[in-house]
This record gives structure tokens, sequence and C-alpha cells, in this order.
């Protein structure tokens, strides 16, 4: 019998990921604000509805991949209505809000998994992303099915919250690698080298991280245009991680630092660019 699932939110990362669950066989009731992205998600062979009610009809297990906190706040409350559901929630979001959706849900006998992604869109499009899931243990067990099926890995990193938190963890970094890259990159241009050469030559060496690795290429190419992360959409992550580093009290200079290079792009008016574009920043400061 083919099993059901439900997706609400169908962008870039949703978009990617329901579809390795239609390609693994899962029968995908889909919902999205946009209709170009539900009839896409019709057209590789989902199911379209027309709202996040008639997702939980058709499904027990639904997953969310959502842009703001308002989004995931008017998602719980059509959830809300079929109790025994549990919800695999993907998107990065402030916990606090994470936690208000997952009491609103267990007051009307639903269960919310923290499980942010972690990789680009460009790399959930390959499968190439992996999932911190966190949440009671018999909804987890319900949901690593459908995880396996749309990720190349699962972390359980514990009580619910742990997910995001980590996430953030993860994020920090890439903001700060992805920044290190371009910063390498403009320095091997200065100098005349060929960059595919040097990508090739860093990438095998100690010096290799995997935003040099993944947004590299595009880097090297002055092209920005990839499947990737808008800079917009990580300018809201870089916010909740310096809310979430000062609630812990915890220094954070090199964030701080590479999220002016974030900002100074997106008064440029660079915010629907993949974040690799920090490198046009860079180039720019050094009059290329």
């Amino acid at each position: 019998m083919t099993q059901a699932v439900g997706f609400i939110g169908l962008g870039v990362m949703g978009s990617a990921l329901s579809g390795h669950l239609l390609a693994a066989g899962w029968e995908v009731a889909g919902y999205d604000v946009d209709p170009g992205a539900l009839a896409a998600h019709q057209d590789r062979g989902g199911t379209g509805v027309a709202s996040s009610a008639e997702v939980a009809r058709h499904a027990e297990i639904v997953v969310t991949s959502l842009p703001t906190a308002q989004a995931l706040r008017d998602v719980s409350r059509e959830l809300a209505a079929h109790p025994g559901r549990v919800v695999i929630e993907t998107s990065t979001l402030p916990l606090t809000v994470k936690e208000e959706a997952r009491d609103f849900l267990a007051e009307r006998g639903c269960v919310l998994l923290d499980c942010p992604l972690s990789g680009t869109g460009g790399q959930a499009q390959r499968k190439d992303v992996v999932a911190y899931l966190s949440g009671p243990a018999d909804a987890k067990a319900r949901a690593e099915p459908v995880l396996r099926a749309m990720t190349r890995g699962i972390h359980d990193v514990g009580a619910f919250g742990n997910g995001s938190a980590v996430k953030f963890i993860a994020n920090l970094l890439v903001a700060v690698h992805n920044a290190a890259a371009a910063e390498a990159l403009v320095l091997a241009e200065r100098a005349g080298l060929d960059l595919a050469t040097v990508l090739a030559a860093v990438s095998d060496g100690a010096g290799t991280s995997r935003m040099f690795e993944v947004r590299g290429p595009a880097m090297a190419a002055a092209d920005y245009s990839g499947p990737g992360v808008r800079t917009s959409v990580f300018g809201k992550d870089l916010q909740i991680i310096g809310g979430f580093a000062h609630d812990m009290g915890s220094p954070t200079p090199l964030f701080g630092l590479a999220s002016a290079l974030y900002t100074a792009a997106l008064a440029q008016g660079r915010g629907d660019q993949d974040a690799a574009c920090v490198h046009a920043v860079l180039r720019a400061m050094a009059g290329r």
C-alpha cells in the first residue's frame, strides 16, 4: 500500500524534499500559498490540495517548510483540527516560535517535532541535506521513514529545541565559512591565479570547507544565481543566530564580522541572489 505524507511549503527546499518523497514512492499531498509552486508539485506527480487543513486530512504525518514565524502560526491553527498528527517542522525559526507552536498543537492532540535541516537548496535537490531531529521518542520513530526518504542522514539530538540549537550553530559556521571562501577566492584572483586550479588544490587540502566546495565554483564564476539560499532568507537566519548567541551569553566575534558582509550584500540589492554573493561584496572592495 502506498504510504501517504503531507507537505506544507513547496518553495526551493520544500519542492526538492517533496520530490524525493515522490521518487521514493510516497503519496504526497502538498500545499503552498503560491499557485505556481502547487502546480509544479502536481506536475511532479504530487497531489495538490487547497489548504493546510486539507493536507492533514490526507496524511497523519505532515512536513512543514515555512518562511516565517507567522506562517507556522497560521499552519498550526489549521493542523490543530486533526488530532493525532505528527508534524515534522523543518524551518529555521526562533526557538520560542517553535515552542509556542508545539504547545498549541499538543493541547489539541498533535505532536510537533523540531527538525531543521542543514544544507542549501541545491544540496536539497541532490538529497545532500541532514536532519537535526528533536522531540518525543515515539513521534521521532514515526517520522524517521519520511526523513530517510528525503535526506542523506538523521541526527537525533535529543529533546525538543535541540534541533534548532544545533542548526543555529551549524549556520553560524556556514556564515563564517562562506565569507572565508569568498575572501580566499578574491585574494586568489588578485594574485593572478587560475581559479579552477585554486579550487581543485585547496579542496584537496587542509584549508577546505564544505562552503568552499559547494559555493566556491559559483564564486569563481561570479554567478550567484544558483538554487542555494537567497541572501534575504539567510539574512533572517543571521538575526535568529545573533539573538540565540546573545541569549546564551556567548561571544561571536567572527560571526559578527561575517554578518556585516551579508548586510552589505542586502544593501546592494542582492537579496534574491544566493548567499555566495558576499564574494561580489569583497570583489567590489578589492576594486573588481
